[in-house]
């Protein structure tokens, strides 16, 4: 609510001041850097993209600045994951909906009879969808279509930007199987900080565990800890992974947890879970990332 107040007020005292300038060109923010770069790969020079959210940042609990405020007020879209990953957003996103601001949740974009369930977020749904790559090509037309139905003018363009994305997602999805691949089954377990990998799993046909639930706003407790431990021991997992949006103490003491059963557990390395990585970077794509997570996720358990 406090959050919420804040909107409102940022908002009146920027309509007071400056108002838009360049009208030709679609103003978009973004929230999380997955879609910054699904968005980006689709409007091209055509659009001004905003991102909210860099490398490292957790959507669960991110909260809007100042400048964010004033980022929402001159965008002429919106859009974010939906499914209450973005969980401190919700309530901004509802209340400029109210007052006609198009805010456009990627996640609209897939049947949510086929979505994971989840018991910890108001939706009931796991909403780190873009692990799963075939939910990340239907979000990639409907991401288009949105674009096009903003800018209908430059309507040919967005889809033949779509079409060069998804080529790439497709090289990707082929790329991967085969990496996957050199694994066996039973060494298919992966544990992380928190419960993000479950789509990637689904995919790729991995056991996951995750310390913490869903969200990070789940804490871990001691009986998670013994619980995973005991876990690692009996299958005899070989690493375990930390996350680039979660604090590595997370897993670090799972790890100490393992030692002091007299067991032995590597740290695997960082996924990208909740974020890609630096900017400029090849983790700093999608495409980037999921390589990245691939290769450190078969190399490790091998």
């Amino acid at each position: 609510m406090k959050q919420t107040l804040l909107f409102l007020l940022a908002i009146s005292i920027i309509s007071c001041g400056d108002k838009k300038q360049d009208k030709d060109i679609l103003k978009v923010v973004t929230t999380t850097t997955m879609i910054t770069d699904l968005v980006e790969n689709i409007g091209g020079d055509l659009i001004e993209i905003n991102g909210l959210m860099g490398s490292g940042i957790d959507p669960h609990l991110y909260k809007a600045s100042q400048g964010d405020f004033r980022k929402l007020d001159l965008a002429d879209a919106i859009f974010y994951n939906g499914l209450h990953l973005e969980g401190k957003l919700v309530e901004i996103f509802e209340k400029m909906n109210e007052q006609n601001k198009t805010t456009i949740a990627i996640s609209d974009g897939l049947d949510k009879k086929t979505l994971i369930g989840s018991e910890y977020f108001a939706s009931n749904y796991d909403p780190h969808i873009w692990f799963d790559l075939e939910y990340w090509n239907q979000v990639t037309h409907y991401v288009t279509d949105q674009l096009s139905a903003l800018n209908p003018e430059n309507k040919a363009a967005f889809e033949a930007n779509r079409d060069t994305f998804l080529e790439k997602l497709n090289a990707l999805k082929t790329e991967l199987s085969v990496k996957v691949d050199e694994l066996p089954k039973e060494k298919r377990i992966l544990v992380t900080a928190h419960d993000a990998f479950n789509y990637f799993g689904r995919t790729f046909d991995f056991e996951v565990v995750g310390l913490q639930g869903l969200s990070t706003a789940t804490e871990a407790g001691v009986k998670d800890v013994q619980r995973i431990t005991q876990f690692i021991i009996d299958n005899n997992i070989k690493a375990v992974f930390i996350e680039s949006s979660v604090p590595r103490r997370t897993v670090e003491s799972l790890q100490a947890a393992v030692k002091d059963q007299n067991h032995e557990v590597n740290i695997g390395g960082e996924l990208y879970s909740d974020a890609l990585g630096s900017a400029g970077t090849e983790e700093g794509t999608y495409i980037g990332m999921y390589q990245h997570n691939v290769n450190t996720i078969i190399n490790a358990l091998k």
